[in-house]
């Protein structure tokens, strides 16, 4: 799954709301803090590239397992 940097704040919140997951949910699993994904999905900041790999991966992951279903990428 490639993640479009454009589309990453949608995404985001796409991807919680699908996995009813809050902001601080989501950083739990990825690892960074609860602030990070707050301006990620306000736009303010675009995850590192070891960021972006983690999401990348979570998001593969959940899609694999059924969880999510994402409009617009790969899967």
């Amino acid at each position: 799954m490639a993640i479009d940097d454009q589309n990453l704040p949608e995404l985001i919140k796409e991807a919680r709301r699908q996995l009813a997951l809050s902001q601080e949910d989501l950083a739990r699993e990825l690892g960074v803090s609860f602030a990070t994904v707050n301006r990620w999905e306000n736009g303010q900041v675009k995850p590192s590239k070891l960021a972006k790999a983690q999401l990348d991966n979570f998001c593969a992951k959940m899609i694999k397992q059924g969880k999510l279903k994402l409009s617009g990428g790969d899967n």
